[in-house]
């Protein structure tokens, strides 16, 4: 069978590779054997190849930190599953069959689709995180973000508009921005110098208490700007290639503050019960449409170095998508 998988770091398209690998075998007791159905390719994804995420796996390493696969064999002990059913994957999905635990899966929606069930692993709980877990807002208070047009992004539009929360969306160009318009979003700025003084503009005499970066470097100080005193940054993202900035003026006098988001550290401070409550209401918005994430195109497994290269590009309307070699190719 066919695997991505990559022996040293580097630019990613490049460092990738796709290798015949024995079949995974026979599921033991608490495991299942499971088909990949759909994989996307996320901005970590590409982090993990070039050796700059949170962690550097053993090499060599197979490629693909989220996806949703079929359960086509389950081990003794597996009750909570059964053949047929769709799950989240583990990382190192990039593989037409894997054998992995058991532990922790439960099957998803089924009149949720495949494409968009692949993608709640990493973004929904990530825009939910960065939304609950470091200022407590309330009603009719104000967020702004950049990256808006991201995945993180549209899903945190949709779900700050179900807490009652009010949205600045900072893109990079004015035509991301009818996108996020239809999704509920109350304000889209174009990224610039005057930022602040038009994120103010827009909240009036409201409450800008939370900013979500996914850019880093002087995009990170012109959101540490507009927030009201004592509010704060939280970055998750570093698309510039630079760290994140806070001028001193905000630090020192006005008391804005900088934090960091990684999702393994939201699984850390959370336990096991809060976590499968926050996957099930996510599956749910899925399910229903709520969330939905646009894709771009669609690559077989066998071509992964040609999405590698384009998932990289600058100015994408969508996600990338990783399928099997039997699904159609767009």
């Amino acid at each position: 069978m066919k695997v991505v998988q990559f022996a040293q770091f580097g630019v990613p398209h490049e460092v990738a590779t796709v290798v015949d690998v024995p079949e995974p075998g026979v599921p033991a007791t608490g495991e299942v054997a499971v088909e990949l159905l759909c994989s996307p390719i996320n901005p970590a994804d590409l982090l993990l190849l070039a050796g700059n995420y949170g962690h550097r796996p053993t090499l060599p390493a197979r490629g693909g930190l989220e996806g949703v696969g079929r359960v086509t064999v389950l081990g003794a002990g597996v009750s909570q599953l059964a053949v047929g059913d769709r799950v989240l994957l583990p990382g190192g999905c990039w593989a037409e069959r894997m054998v992995a635990a058991a532990a922790g899966m439960f099957p998803l929606p089924a009149d949720a689709p495949s494409e968009q069930l692949a993608m709640l692993t990493v973004n929904p709980p990530t825009a939910w995180g960065l939304l609950h877990d470091y200022v407590t807002l309330t009603p009719g208070e104000w967020v702004i973000q950049n990256a808006a047009n991201s995945g993180v992004g549209t899903n945190l539009v949709v779900l700050a508009r179900r807490l009652g929360l009010r949205t600045i969306s900072v893109v990079r160009r004015e035509e991301a921005g009818a996108s996020l318009r239809a999704l509920g979003g109350d304000v889209v700025l174009v990224d610039g110098p005057d930022l602040a003084e038009r994120a103010r503009l827009a909240v009036g005499a409201g409450k800008l208490r939370l900013g979500v970066d996914a850019v880093g470097g002087e995009a990170t100080a012109r959101l540490g700007a507009a927030l009201d005193n004592h509010g704060v940054v939280v970055n998750y993202g570093l698309l510039s290639g630079q760290n994140p900035q806070l001028a001193g003026r905000e630090l020192v006098f006005r008391g804005v503050s900088l934090a960091g988001f990684w999702l393994v550290h939201w699984f850390g401070r959370h336990d096991r019960g809060e976590i499968a409550r926050v996957y099930g209401r996510l599956a749910g918005l899925l399910a229903d449409g709520s969330i939905a994430v646009p894709v771009e195109a669609r690559y077989p497994l066998s071509r992964a170095r040609e999405a590698l290269l384009h998932a990289a590009r600058e100015g994408r309307g969508g996600k990338v998508l990783i399928v099997p070699d039997t699904t159609p190719a767009t």
